[in-house]
């Protein structure tokens, strides 16, 4: 069954506000302070995400056009800041704590957009759908990439720290 853009911006902006919710509420009860700056800053990011598309919503809407995809860049020491904040939080949590069950779940979350947005972005006809759909996708697609490297390298610490290795 073929979705409408409507349909897929209601979805869109459910989708980052379960998202919002879930690393507000891992952040609220984490004991890692790097832990909590990381889904705080991942909340914030979903924040943006709903407003960017309720704008779009409301302005589809009204007029069934998509607005040009402006002003939507990560601050400059993003980047850096969450590289120090991964590092850190690599230290404070082990692979069988809550936080770690919180990257599992927050993966799930990330690639759910991923797929939607990348479907999306291959069906959109409307240049400017497709732009706001493959910028939405690559932004997610670097979510799902940090919490896979975080999910790795808590699992290869537990597994040395266990002395799990077979050889």
């Amino acid at each position: 069954m073929a979705h409408t853009a409507i349909d897929i911006l209601k979805e869109a902006i459910l989708l980052e506000k379960q998202g919002k919710a879930f690393y507000i509420n891992v952040a609220e009860k984490t004991d890692s302070p790097a832990a909590k700056k990381i889904f705080f800053m991942m909340a914030e990011e979903e924040e943006e995400h709903i407003k960017f598309l309720s704008k779009q919503f409301t302005n589809y809407d009204k007029s069934q056009a998509f607005i040009t995809p402006e002003g939507f860049e990560k601050p400059a020491e993003y980047e850096a800041s969450l590289a120090v904040l991964t590092g850190q939080m690599r230290k404070e949590i082990s692979a069988a704590s809550f936080e770690a069950a919180a990257i599992t779940a927050a993966m799930d979350f990330e690639k759910r957009a991923v797929k939607l947005y990348k479907d999306r972005s291959i069906e959109a006809i409307d240049p400017n759908e497709k732009e706001i759909y493959k910028m939405l996708y690559q932004w997610e697609m670097e979510h799902e990439k940090m919490l896979h490297e975080l999910n790795e390298d808590l699992k290869e610490a537990i597994w040395n720290d266990n002395n799990f290795w077979a050889f």
